[in-house]
C-alpha cells in the first residue's frame, strides 16, 4: 500500500491595514525654551479599562495622571489610547512611536516604557519583542510569556541582556497574580539579562500602580539609563 505523499508548497501575500490612535501627550516646560535639546520619552500604556473612544480615562492612572495633577516630568509622557475591545498592538504603537519621534525633539537613546494591568501586558510583549526599542521597561501587575525571551533571535538575545527591567507586582493580586511577574524575572535572568528585578508590595492587591507611580525613584531609575 503506497504511504500519502505531502506536497511541498509556498504562499506569499502582503497584508495592509488602517488603525487610529488617539494618544495624550505631555511636553517638558522648558521643551520650547530650549530649542535644541533632544528629551527622554516615557511611553505609557494604561489598563483594560481605559479602552474606547474618551480620551479623559487615559489621565485615571499612571503618568498621565500626575500630569493631570500639575506634576512636573524632566521627559515627553506618550500616553495612547486602546480602542475600544482590543488589546494593545504592536504595530500601530510602533508606528506611533515613529510618528512621535519624528515630530518632536526625542533622544532615540532614552525611550522607556511602561504600563499597568493590561498596559503592563503591553509592556512585557512589546518590550520583549523590540528590545533595540527601548532603553529601560517597568511593568506593573501584568504578565507575560516566556517564550519571547527563551526563542528569542541571537540578535534580540543581545539587545535583551542589555535592556533595562523593573517590574512591580502586589503579593495579593487577585487579577493578575504576581506568579506571572516572577515567570518572566526567572526567565531574563536564566536568559542573561543584566539589569532585571522585581520589587512585590506584601500587603497590595491589583492596585499596586498607584504606589509605583508616585514614587520619585521610579523615574530616576529610568533617566538613568541609554540604550547604546
Amino acid at each position: 500500500m503506497k504511504a500519502h505523499r505531502q506536497k511541498e508548497l509556498r504562499f506569499r501575500g502582503r497584508l495592509t491595514r488602517d488603525f487610529e490612535l488617539r494618544f495624550l501627550i505631555y511636553l517638558p516646560k522648558d521643551y520650547r525654551a530650549v530649542p535644541d535639546r533632544r528629551w527622554p520619552l516615557l511611553l505609557f500604556l494604561h489598563g483594560a479599562g481605559e479602552r474606547g473612544t474618551d480620551l479623559s480615562l487615559v489621565a485615571k492612572h499612571g503618568p498621565p495622571k500626575l500630569v493631570a495633577r500639575k506634576r512636573d516630568f524632566p521627559f515627553v509622557v506618550l500616553s495612547p489610547q486602546c480602542p475600544a475591545n482590543q488589546i494593545w498592538d504592536h504595530d500601530a504603537l510602533l508606528a506611533l512611536l515613529d510618528h512621535v519621534l519624528a515630530r518632536f525633539r526625542i533622544d532615540p537613546r532614552r525611550v522607556y516604557l511602561t504600563g499597568l494591568s493590561m498596559g503592563g501586558y503591553g509592556t512585557w510583549s512589546l518590550g520583549l519583542k523590540y528590545p533595540e526599542r527601548f532603553a529601560a521597561i517597568a511593568p506593573v501587575c501584568g504578565g507575560g510569556s516566556a517564550a519571547d525571551v527563551l526563542l528569542a533571535s541571537p540578535v534580540k538575545s543581545r539587545a535583551l541582556r542589555s535592556l533595562a527591567i523593573r517590574a512591580f507586582h502586589g503579593a495579593r493580586d487577585a487579577v493578575v497574580p504576581v506568579a506571572e511577574s516572577r515567570v518572566m524575572v526567572r526567565a531574563l535572568r536564566k536568559a542573561g539579562c543584566r539589569t532585571v528585578t522585581l520589587t512585590v508590595y506584601p500587603k497590595a492587591g491589583h492596585d499596586s500602580y498607584t504606589r509605583t507611580y508616585q514614587r520619585p525613584e521610579l523615574y530616576e531609575w529610568l533617566l538613568s539609563h541609554r540604550r547604546k
